[in-house]
Parts: C-alpha cells; sequence; structure tokens
C-alpha cells in the first residue's frame, strides 16, 4: 500500500534540497520528519517504510525499488536488514546517503565502503552536530594536556535499555584523543580486576546504564589540582535528527566519497 498525498515527481520549489527518508515512520524518521517542516533549505519528497499507515505530508512506499521521486539525498534511519537494498538503490539512482543506521556487520560495512567509491555515503558514530564538535575540541585540547601529564577518562551515560558499552560514542571521543596523540593511549574498560596504581597511558571509559537517560558523555582530564571537563548531555533524539538534516544539506551534490560530521562542522 502507498500513502499519497501529492505527486510522486514534485516540482522543486526555490532550490529547496529534495530528501528520500529511509525509515521515515520509525521514531527518528517522525523527528527529522517534523524538524524538515520547520526548515526552509530542505523538504522530504517520500519516505521509505514498512508501516504506510502513518500520516505524512509526503507519499510513503513500502519497497524503496517503488520510488521514482526526484530527490537530492537520502537520509535513513531504519535497520540493518533493510541497507543492503537501500545501498543498491542509492547507486542505482545515482543518490548520495546520510548513513544513520547502526549495528551493521562487517560484511554491510565493506559494502558500504564499496558503495562508497560510486556515490558520496556519510557515517558517522553520533549526528549530534555538539558532539562531533566536542572531538574537534579534544583534538587541540589532548596535544595541550596529555603531554602535561594530565590523565584522561571518560563517563558515558545512557538508558536502561542500551545494549552495548561502552558507547559508540565514548569510543568516537576516545579515537579523537589517541589519534592526536599517535595512538599512544591503551583503553581500560574495567578496573575491577587490577590491583595496580593507575598507569599514565591508560584512558579509562566507563558505562552507567539507568532509567530513561539519552545520552551523557564526560571527558575528564585531571592533572595536579586542576581537573578539566568537557561534556555533553542529549535531553532528546532531536540532536540526532538536527544533525542528520544538516548532514543531508551537506552532502547534497558532493562527489562519490565516504564523508563523517567532522566534514559537515569543518
Amino acid at each position: 500500500m502507498v500513502q499519497l498525498s501529492g505527486s510522486d515527481n514534485r516540482v522543486r520549489r526555490n532550490n529547496m534540497i529534495r530528501i528520500i527518508m529511509h525509515g521515515c515512520n520509525g521514531k527518528m524518521g517522525q523527528v527529522i520528519s517534523g524538524i524538515v517542516e520547520q526548515d526552509e533549505q530542505v523538504e522530504i519528497v517520500a519516505g521509505i517504510d514498512v508501516n504506510t499507515e502513518t500520516k505524512n505530508s509526503y507519499p510513503v512506499f513500502a519497497n524503496i525499488k517503488d520510488c521514482k521521486a526526484e530527490a537530492d539525498v537520502i537520509i535513513d534511519f531504519s535497520t540493518a536488514k533493510a541497507i543492503d537494498g537501500l545501498l543498491d538503490y542509492a547507486v542505482e539512482r545515482k543518490l548520495p546517503v546520510v548513513l544513520c543506521t547502526t549495528g551493521l556487520s562487517e560484511e554491510q560495512l565493506e559494502n558500504v565502503k564499496q558503495t562508497g567509491t560510486q556515490v558520496a555515503i556519510l557515517k558517522s558514530a553520533n549526528m549530534s552536530l555538539g558532539i562531533n564538535t566536542i572531538m574537534k575540541l579534544l583534538k587541540e585540547a589532548a596535544v595541550v594536556f596529555a603531554p602535561a601529564g594530565y590523565d584522561v577518562e571518560i563517563v558515558e551515560r545512557h538508558h536502561n535499555q542500551k545494549l552495548d558499552a561502552p558507547s559508540g560514542t565514548a569510543l568516537a571521543l576516545a579515537d579523537s584523543i589517541n589519534d592526536a596523540m599517535d595512538h599512544q593511549y591503551e583503553y581500560i574498560y574495567n578496573r575491577s580486576d587490577r590491583r595496580q596504581k593507575r598507569e599514565k597511558k591508560e584512558l579509562g571509559i566507563s558505562a552507567v546504564r539507568g532509567g530513561t537517560i539519552v545520552g551523557e558523555h564526560e571527558v575528564i582530564f585531571a592533572g595536579t589540582d586542576e581537573v578539566i571537563e568537557i561534556k555533553h548531555t542529549a535531553y532528546s533524539k532531536a540532536v540526532f535528527a538536527k544533525g542528520a538534516v544538516e548532514a543531508a544539506k551537506f552532502l547534497a551534490g558532493k562527489p562519490a566519497g565516504l564523508y563523517d560530521m567532522q566534514a559537515v562542522i569543518g
């Protein structure tokens, strides 16, 4: 079934960036739809979702192959099992993809890499503009504090339904620091079985799970008589949706290649 509320091939208005929303009726898809409605630079011209009953201001297709809408970019917030079909479609239509779905297999990640040789693909561990700005700042902070002997610790907090620990974002923050320091740090996830003092080249990553915490990440640089804390708190998933929309604006018209959110904020 296809829900139609207008023409499949909408007329482009005022050079607006036209988006196909893959996974439009999921939680994040609906948040993105709301953000796009308030943004004069973009519009969603079609959605893809197995649920075609939810009312939207654009046509929704259960099968991506049935979508013939003219578009500039795809935003994906779907499921891992839908990614292979999405990538095939992107290559066939020559459309860039903002890929937000997580939990991809090694084989799928390789497929993403190969697809990036034919169309533009943007994939990031966290779509938040704030987190990605912090990643940039951490690289600068690390080259100041690490040589001065400051210890580095990361504490991340999420809701009690989150399956992975530490979070992918915590690891991305750690990687930002480690990249800036030529990979001198060893990540330590558990000190309960260690009866020894902290080594200088350790980077501790601790995970807290409880309640409905959307996401908190705190990076600590602890020196002698001085502590610097850089913290990001997400109060709703809208921060990730906003980042995805900004990524779509950036990616539209870009040549084939693999991109991340650092390119967006850079």
